[in-house]
């Protein structure tokens, strides 16, 4: 998987490095903001008030 990234950006290799860290980033950002969030609910549902 990483070498088929690898040959699919463009431009010499210290512009793929920046790009894969960018994605790295974004990754990391969209697993922080959007996944770990929803999978906490998920996981640990609030308790109901049994009013």
């Amino acid at each position: 998987m990483y070498s088929w990234l690898w040959r699919k950006l463009p431009g010499k290799r210290w512009l793929k490095v920046i790009q894969s860290l960018i994605l790295i980033g974004l990754l990391l950002a969209l697993l922080y903001l959007q996944v770990f969030p929803w999978l906490n609910t998920v996981l640990y549902p609030e308790p109901q008030s049994g009013l």
